[in-house]
């Protein structure tokens, strides 16, 4: 469950900041088609959360064995867990932040900056949950009861 837990939640917060942010770009690239390269950012850190999702679902997966602990299973659950919620928290606020901040920047481009630095905010909720997934995981291979 952890290894699944871990690849889907973070990729429907991916897919969803992605759809949001591309409708925002979509939108922003009627008024002004020569920034939609430029703002495309928020649709890459979008993905760039699946990823995450990944790394963790593929080490969960690598470390799965007929014969583990009870606590063991829970620890990779909740690396799972951690990974994939906060994966899909950062990827809503990336979807949120990005449809806004694109649809701005072409009304007012020196909201790039500011955009851009919330979206970094934003990204780093899922980096935190890898984080805390990676140190949860590397604890399941010593658990024995």
């Amino acid at each position: 469950m952890g290894c699944t837990s871990a690849i889907v939640f973070a990729c429907f917060g991916a897919a969803y900041g992605t759809a949001k942010a591309g409708v925002g770009v979509s939108a922003m690239g009627v008024l002004r088609p020569d920034l939609i390269v430029k703002n495309i950012i928020p649709v890459v850190m979008a993905g760039i959360i699946g990823i995450y999702g990944l790394v963790v679902s593929v080490l969960i997966s690598n470390g799965l064995t007929q014969e583990s602990s009870l606590f063991a299973n829970f620890i990779q659950l909740g690396a799972g867990l951690a990974v994939g919620l906060s994966g899909m928290a950062a990827g809503f606020a990336i979807g949120i932040v990005g449809d806004a901040g694109v649809r701005g920047t072409a009304q007012q481009p020196r909201l790039f900056v500011g955009m851009i630095l919330i979206l970094i905010f934003a990204e780093v909720l899922g980096l935190y949950g890898l984080i805390v997934a990676l140190l949860m995981n590397s604890k399941a291979s010593d658990a024995h009861c």
